[in-house]
């Protein structure tokens, strides 16, 4: 499952840090140390994304050696696909919790986030990209592992004659020019192209359906290609889900229970007023999950990639809320567009 992974560990800045067991990266391990002092911690939990779960024993080795006897660490196994998806059984039961590979999004004295940041340069990829921004102005976004080297860019493009346009969205997001794979408000500029500095095609994609007025030019500086975002084979898949929704008689409205992913009030209004849907919760959605179930087609309000990244797998169509309420005939078919999270959790 894919939803909501915002990381790659092949994508990461190495660092001079001397640890004994990971001389790559940096894990912050005295800021870490400071707050287990500073709450006089005895307990110490530590989760990583996927794609850094194989290091999460080196991680704790090297703190504990840091730490003492005295303070007991344990790692999170379950899956992490982003900075709202915390291990809460983890948090209640420890003094300190760490969550590493994203940006802060949860703001707390318990909670540290420690981001890790990509060391491929931008540049190149950005020179090949100047053929496809005609316009002077042009607006700039990335990701969170690609913000160490936010201003770089800026400046970069000012300097070749660029009215370069950026803000901050709005509580979900940590830094002006961020987007995420459910939130796209960095991208409310003036501008009529967008270029995106980073890698894979989601977040693109989401760019170009959520700001369907404006071009997205993909800059990959890790897979070093560029590409404009095109949306057409999305938005026949999504047309295909809806219409085979519309014969639905009985709806299964998933809830997704993973802290920061969930729209209580989305879910409970649409079993509300329905007879025929029924409200599912669930930590992990999966399509073998959701295969048990007898439903003729399922509401999905959690993590809005679920739908998007996953959607060709379930057996039955899986839609997002605003795609529900035109399959119900609530909505046109031309109301259709890409669903996303805004504001704080």
């Amino acid at each position: 499952m894919s939803h909501g992974s915002e990381f790659s560990e092949g994508d990461l800045r190495k660092t001079g840090l001397s640890l004994k067991h990971d001389r790559e990266w940096d894990y912050e391990l005295e800021r870490i140390v400071e707050a287990c002092e500073e709450r006089d911690a005895t307990t110490v939990g530590l989760q990583f994304p996927e794609g850094l779960k194989r290091r999460g024993s080196a991680v704790a080795d090297d703190l504990g050696e840091l730490l003492g006897d005295d303070v007991s660490i344990m790692i999170s196994g379950q899956p992490c696909y982003g900075a709202c998806d915390l291990d809460t059984y983890l948090l209640r039961r420890t003094d300190v919790f760490v969550h590493f590979g994203h940006s802060p999004m949860k703001e707390s004295d318990k909670i540290i986030y420690v981001p890790l940041f990509s060391n491929v340069e931008v540049a190149p990829i950005m020179e090949e990209a100047l053929e496809k921004l005609p316009e002077e102005e042009v607006g700039l976004v990335t990701t969170a592992q690609h913000m160490n080297r936010f201003d770089e860019m800026r400046s970069w493009l000012e300097e070749r004659g660029y009215t370069v346009h950026t803000r901050r969205g709005d509580e979900r997001l940590t830094h002006e020019g961020q987007v995420l794979g459910c939130n796209y408000a960095s991208a409310d500029i003036d501008a009529e192209q967008i270029l995106y500095v980073g890698g894979g095609k989601f977040h693109p994609l989401g760019l170009a359906m959520e700001h369907p007025e404006k071009r997205v030019v993909i800059a990959d500086p890790v897979n070093n290609v560029v590409t404009i975002a095109d949306t057409e084979k999305f938005m026949k898949q999504r047309y295909g889900a809806v219409h085979r929704a519309m014969d639905a008689e009985t709806w299964g409205v998933v809830f997704c229970t993973k802290i920061g992913q969930g729209r209580w009030e989305t879910a409970i209004e649409i079993v509300e007023n329905n007879d025929n849907a029924y409200l599912l919760t669930m930590d992990e959605v999966t399509p073998d999950r959701l295969r048990n179930f007898g439903f003729d087609a399922f509401v999905n309000t959690g993590c809005p990639r679920i739908t998007t990244d996953d959607g060709p797998q379930f057996h039955k169509p899986m839609l997002t809320p605003g795609e529900y309420e035109i399959a119900v005939g609530n909505a046109p078919l031309e109301d259709l567009s890409f669903d996303t999270f805004h504001g704080t959790w």
